[in-house]
């Protein structure tokens, strides 16, 4: 019981990790309008986009609701938690990668 509540929490932060650092990819695209026009200084800006980012991924959940029940569903498959974890592991490397480029 012990190791799933870790390996659970572990998922968890890869999420919220996820998230993070997904919203540095989405961030510029979302402020440059507002940035460039002046309406908002560059800081407000970005903080308005990071919050509503984080907001966003924790209140619509309908493509995570679909993978996880439609598609398939880890609690059923023997190393769910384990695939979950390594998808966020290759999601967070990826927009990591694209960020550098």
């Amino acid at each position: 019981m012990e190791t799933s509540l870790l390996m659970l929490s572990f998922v968890i932060f890869l999420a919220l990790a996820f998230d993070f650092i997904n919203g540095f990819h989405d961030t510029a695209n979302a402020i440059a309008t507002s940035v460039s026009t002046r309406a908002l200084k560059p800081r407000t800006a970005i903080i308005m986009a990071a919050l509503m980012n984080f907001i966003g991924a924790l209140m619509f959940t309908g493509v995570a609701k679909k993978i996880g029940g439609s598609i398939t569903d880890p609690t059923l498959l023997t190393n769910g938690i384990d695939i979950v974890a390594a998808t966020l592991i290759a999601a967070i490397m990826e927009t990591i990668d694209e960020i550098e480029r």
